[in-house]
């Protein structure tokens, strides 16, 4: 009997090619093991972009609106009209306000100086003239300084309105405060606004970033400035950027408040351990003109292997 034909080394060869195995399905199993828990990468991604809520800073009914759903548009560029009517009329009347102040400082003037004349005749008398008309004198020079300091209030005072009355004419034209993409206007003209309450949204366009939601098992391959591939779902070009900042705080599900002011934790009897989710925000290096950066769409990122890794 030949030596390849013996039972023995039959066993032999299925024992090695069994070990073989082995050892290749754990060497696979620990490289997808470490792939998974300790590459920096994620398929949790998002395309988010800094949302101004448009609202306008005065009341009343709009009588034009300048812009249609998802319509770029520029800083200052008119967003829709309030009625002006009242407001040009506060203007005005302001105007009337400051007027009349004025002539009441000229009236409040002419006065002092008649009162200080007066005054003035009757010191100059010295004892011709009684002491009581002397004081009465003095008293009429003071109350006419005081006419002309409130006059000059009043006509501040005015001029404060005005100004107001001026900026609310100028906001009742609502602009763009950014650049960027209007979204959700459902406004139409003889709609009501009022002050603080949104009626469109506006995407900043220069915000537009990529965040990764990268397991806290992986932070510790993570750094700023550590360059980083996205790939949106739908789209085959890779996009290039690199990491400016990771996320110094989550929220805690588990803790509460409560009356006593004192932290309150959930209890938790759970044998698997899920590694929280930290965002990790990753700017563009360039935004490709053919590629739809849609805030919301979902993307996988990869960050290359950081230079404090290579260098251990």
């Amino acid at each position: 009997m030949s030596l390849l034909a013996s039972p023995t080394f039959r066993k032999t060869v299925q024992i090695g090619v069994t070990g073989a195995i082995v050892i290749v399905a754990a060497i696979g199993a620990r490289s997808l093991w470490l792939h998974y828990q300790a590459d920096p990468w994620t398929r949790d991604g998002r395309v988010r972009a800094d949302v101004v809520q448009v609202a306008p800073d005065v009341q009343g009914l709009v009588t034009q609106v300048a812009v249609v759903n998802d319509q770029p548009v520029h800083k200052g560029d008119v967003l829709f009209q309030i009625d002006t009517a009242r407001y040009a009329l506060a203007v005005r009347q302001a105007d009337d306000a400051i007027a009349q102040a004025r002539t009441g400082i000229t009236r409040a003037r002419v006065a002092l100086a008649e009162a200080q004349r007066e005054a003035a005749r009757n010191r100059g008398l010295g004892d011709l003239v009684p002491l009581e008309v002397t004081q009465q004198s003095e008293t009429k020079v003071a109350d006419a300084q005081a006419q002309v300091a409130a006059a000059q209030v009043m006509l501040e005072t005015a001029q404060s309105q005005r100004e107001m009355a001026r900026l609310n004419l100028d906001r009742a034209t609502v602009r763009a405060p950014v650049d960027g993409t209007i979204s959700d206007q459902t406004l139409r003209p003889g709609n009501y606004v009022a002050p603080g309450k949104a009626v469109m949204a506006l995407v900043d366009n220069s915000s537009l970033r990529i965040e990764g939601y990268f397991e806290e098992t992986k932070l510790a391959h993570v750094h700023v400035g550590q360059r980083a591939t996205v790939r949106l779902m739908g789209e085959d070009r890779l996009l290039k950027g690199h990491v400016t900042s990771i996320a110094m705080a989550i929220e805690d599900h588990d803790r509460t408040g409560s009356a006593s002011m004192l932290p309150s934790i959930n209890p938790s009897f759970s044998w698997v351990r899920l590694p929280q989710r930290v965002p990790v925000r990753i700017a563009l290096d360039e935004r490709p003109a053919n590629v739809a950066l849609i805030a919301g769409r979902t993307a996988s990122v990869t960050l290359a292997p950081d230079k404090q890794e290579n260098a251990r």
